[in-house]
């Protein structure tokens, strides 16, 4: 297949071209590199509910699904060691994109929602995630919540890389902003 030259022309002129959508289906196959090489695509958001779609929607994940349910694994705990995996894998595949541009090249992974009004639980959510994938073209994803504020901050300060979500406003968008010059700022203070 030939690069899409629309995509190829907006991606000259410096939009960056990201997918909303992962699988291992995609990953597997192929389609994620043809994507990457055809598509002008640089870069990949998930989230749980798309995780949940690709492995309710796949035979590629029940044998992973049976040995967790083996192993006692619940729910909740098996759906986020899926997807690190799979987001691991991704990162993977766009870790030479990360290499040669140096801003792009990154996986989006986000938080589970429910913990959006928790910034503990967000922040420890973070830095697991950050661990389980062990990627350094990984993005954390986190809500731009009133407690998310604190736990972007601690976040960012922990050499994470974040990506903001949930931000519908100016002055939200201003306060996003100081938690992640705060988090700089602790970050250089740590070093």
């Amino acid at each position: 297949m030939t690069q899409n030259p629309q995509l190829a022309e907006l991606s000259s002129r410096g939009v960056a071209v990201w997918l909303d959508d992962l699988s291992r289906d995609r990953i597997n196959s192929g389609g994620l590199a043809g994507l990457i090489e055809d598509r002008s695509v640089v870069g990949i958001t998930t989230n749980p509910t798309i995780f949940g779609a690709a492995i309710s929607g796949s035979e590629i994940y029940d044998d992973q699904v049976s040995d967790l349910s083996k192993r006692g694994i619940g729910i909740d705990e098996a759906l986020r060691m899926i997807t690190a995996y799979d987001v691991r894998a991704a990162c993977d595949v766009l870790a030479d994109t990360a290499e040669r541009t140096g801003r792009d090249g990154r996986v989006s992974f986000e938080v589970d929602p429910r913990l959006a009004f928790d910034t503990h639980a967000t922040f420890a959510e973070a830095t697991s995630l950050w661990w389980l994938v062990d990627r350094p073209n990984l993005f954390i994803k986190i809500p731009a919540t009133e407690a998310g504020l604190p736990a972007i901050t601690d976040t960012i300060a922990e050499g994470i890389s974040v990506n903001v979500t949930l931000i519908f406003s100016i002055e939200r968008y201003k306060l996003v902003m100081d938690a992640y010059l705060s988090g700089l700022e602790r970050r250089a203070q740590a070093d």
